[in-house]
This record gives structure tokens, sequence and C-alpha cells, in this order.
């Protein structure tokens, strides 16, 4: 069964960059995700955090 997940992307004053919510069928699978869309929208050095429904933080660089 499909989970959704979060990713945040900010900037350093704390504005959101990226706000996006995706489906993943676990926590390994949504960190590659994760990784995948901050690769692909070019914020991998930005500050961000990946979390899933449980709360649990999956990603994260500040």
């Amino acid at each position: 069964m499909s989970k959704i997940y979060k990713l945040t992307v900010f900037e350093p004053s704390g504005e959101k960059l990226l706000d996006e919510a995706f489906t993943a069928e676990n926590d390994h699978q949504a960190k590659e995700i994760g990784q995948k869309l901050l690769i692909e929208k070019n914020y991998q050095d930005q500050t961000h955090r990946c979390t899933s429904p449980a709360g649990a933080l999956l990603l994260f660089h500040r």
C-alpha cells in the first residue's frame, strides 16, 4: 500500500521553494524518490527535508 511522503526545500530565510507530496511503498523507496526529485529540480544543495507519514525524517540537509 502506497503512503504519502512530503519533500520540502527552503531558502536560508525560511521561505519555501518546494513543498511537494509524493507516494511511495516504503521509507527506503521514498528516500530514493526524494533524492531523485531534488536532483531533477537542482535543489540537492538547498536546505531540505523529506518526511514520512509517521513524521520520520528520511532526508535532511542544512
